[in-house]
Order: structure tokens, then C-alpha cells, then sequence
């Protein structure tokens, strides 16, 4: 495996900004050349970036042949739009290395939970955007090496109005909230370029609103862009895989019922892939 730590610093980065991988060996012996990747966005409401959201989800899409990789973005102090040039940064370095890595550059996903899952929506909704190209040095057409081939958002944080996470949205814009929190409520901003989705969120959430996921399906439908959403009735915020696996030293974050995210998942990702 190429377990390895990369340094990701743009234009406000903090220091500890940094993408690791989990790509799975190579073999001539194996029918598989190619894997796809899952790039992963921990939440944290741009605080932090949580620990039960990174690794152990990792491995769970390692575990379905897929290479992964955590990008450990940059938080508060930094502000928009560091985060999401990391994030651009971290897919421009994948492409980069798809070859020695043995990607198949294609079908590469982000995945992001909470706060994360704005992070990764942004990059899917945003990536054909001038300032990214310019800020990364792309060209003309180059900037579709931006485009993620698809999107899992957990219980992700998407708009900036009545059903707000109000504290993602400060962390993330500061004093510019007034200025931008428009821009960033991504159910107004989704287009026919936006890539397909898996969504899921529980009707209890009370911390991220479920209201979040549904104003997206909303704008992706109107779209027209195929999304998968599963709504599960219990079940609080920052579940990650729902298991004694993600579980918190205090014994919280268990809910089995909105375990099976992971398989939905999966098989999500096995007719994104069929269809291309």
C-alpha cells in the first residue's frame, strides 16, 4: 500500500493541512489495473477535521476495492476559499500520480460528512468556476480535471438559510458571511454540471437539519442531475459509519439502523461506474 502524507498549502493553508493515501498495491497477478478513489472530507463545521470521519472510512471503501484518500483541510482561522482550493489541490495531485498510483482518473468521488460534505459538494458544484483555474494555474479547458466523477454526502451542511448550521458558516467565512453566505447555500447554485449524488441524513438530526439534504435532492432533481437520498428516522449528527467501529469515548454515535449507508453506498458506486 502507498500510505503516504502529503503537504497541501495554497494561499491561506495552515501548516497541517495534508492529503493521505491508502492506495492498494498494484499486481499483474489481479484483473483489476485501475481502481477508482474516494476522496474524503472529514467533517468538523470547519473547526476541525474529525478523526472518526477520516481513517475508518477509509478502509471501509478500501474494503470494496477501492484506492481512498483523506484530506486533512485547512479549518478556522482559515477562511473561504482555502478549503476548497485544498480540496481542488488534493484532486490535481490524484491525476497527477494516477498513473504510478494506478487510479483510473475517471472515477474519482468525493465524500465528505457534515461540514466535510460541504466541502466536497462545493468542489462538485464549483469546479468549472474561472477563480479555481486561475488560482491553480489551470487553463482553458484543463479545469474539468477538476470535476469529481460523483459525490457521498453524509448528513452533509449545504444551505446558509433558515436550516442552517450557523457555525459552519461563520467558521468558514468570518466576516465575510454577510458577503458570501448566498454563494455558499449550494442548493441555489447546483447546475446540469453538477455530478451525481448519494445523500443520506436522519430525520432526527438535530444539530445539521435534515431540511439540508432534502433543499439539495430539491435543486438536483430540478436539475436533473440522478441522486440516491436515504432519510433514516433515528439517529443524532456525526454518526460517520454508525457503528461501535466510529463509536465516541463516551459510548455515543451508535445508531445500527443508519449503518447500512455504507452498503447503499457501495452498490451506488458499482452503477455509477457501469453507467460511466
Amino acid at each position: 500500500m502507498i500510505h503516504l502524507t502529503y503537504q497541501i498549502q495554497v494561499k491561506g493553508s495552515l501548516p497541517e493541512a495534508k492529503l493521505v493515501t491508502y492506495i492498494q498495491d498494484y499486481s499483474d497477478a489481479m484483473k483489476m489495473q485501475k481502481r477508482p478513489l474516494i476522496l474524503i472530507c472529514p467533517g468538523g463545521g470547519y473547526q476541525y477535521t474529525s478523526d472518526r470521519e477520516s481513517e475508518s472510512i477509509a478502509l471501509q471503501f478500501l474494503a470494496m476495492g477501492y484506492h481512498a484518500a483523506v484530506l486533512r483541510y485547512s479549518c478556522a482561522p482559515a477562511k473561504y476559499p482555502t478549503s476548497l482550493l485544498e480540496l481542488a489541490s488534493a484532486m490535481l495531485l490524484i491525476r497527477g500520480n494516477a498513473e504510478e498510483w494506478h487510479v483510473d482518473a475517471e472515477r474519482i468521488v468525493v465524500q465528505g460528512c457534515s461540514a466535510g460534505g460541504h466541502l466536497a459538494a462545493s468542489l462538485g458544484i464549483f469546479w468549472d468556476e474561472e477563480f479555481l483555474a486561475h488560482e491553480l494555474g489551470l487553463e482553458g479547458p484543463d479545469h474539468e480535471i477538476l470535476r469529481p466523477a460523483g459525490m457521498i454526502l453524509c448528513y452533509p451542511v449545504i444551505t446558509s438559510g433558515e436550516f442552517a448550521h450557523r457555525g459552519s458558516f461563520q467558521n468558514l467565512l468570518g466576516d465575510r458571511e454577510e458577503e458570501l453566505a448566498e454563494k455558499l447555500s449550494l442548493e441555489k447554485q447546483v447546475s446540469e454540471k453538477t455530478p451525481r449524488a448519494f445523500i443520506w441524513h436522519t430525520f432526527a438530526d438535530g444539530s445539521v437539519p435534515v431540511e439540508n439534504s432534502l433543499l439539495l435532492v430539491g435543486a438536483m432533481r430540478r436539475a436533473g442531475i440522478p441522486t440516491e437520498f436515504h432519510m433514516y428516522p433515528v439517529g443524532g449528527h456525526g454518526l460517520a459509519l454508525a457503528t461501535r467501529l466510529t463509536e465516541t469515548s463516551d459510548g455515543r454515535h451508535v445508531q445500527e439502523e443508519c449503518a447500512s449507508w455504507v452498503g447503499l453506498a457501495e452498490t451506488w458506486l458499482k452503477h455509477l461506474f457501469a453507467e460511466g
